[in-house]
C-alpha cells in the first residue's frame, strides 16, 4: 500500500497516510480531526551510494524506466 502526503487547509499541517491507490485522491482527515485535507506532491531527495547528490541527468543510452520508447522523456 503506497504512502501519500496530504495537507490540511484548516491547520496547515502536512501528514502522511498509507492508503490504497484507489483512495489516493479522496480527501482525508488530518491528525487534528479536520476534514478536507488534499493530497500534495511529495518531494524526494536522491543520493548516490557514496553520499554525493545525484544529478538529474539521464545516463547516455537511455536510463528511463520506459526503455527509451515514446514516453517523451527524451531518452533514445
Amino acid at each position: 500500500m503506497p504512502l501519500y502526503e496530504y495537507r490540511c487547509p484548516t491547520c496547515r499541517s502536512t501528514f502522511e497516510l498509507l492508503r490504497p491507490m484507489i483512495d489516493a485522491e479522496q480527501k482525508a482527515m488530518c491528525p487534528s480531526g479536520h476534514a478536507g485535507a488534499t493530497r500534495v506532491i511529495s518531494l524526494v531527495a536522491a543520493r548516490t551510494w557514496d553520499g554525493a547528490p545525484a544529478s538529474g541527468a539521464v545516463a547516455p543510452g537511455g536510463g528511463c524506466a520506459c526503455g527509451g520508447g515514446s514516453c517523451g522523456c527524451g531518452a533514445r
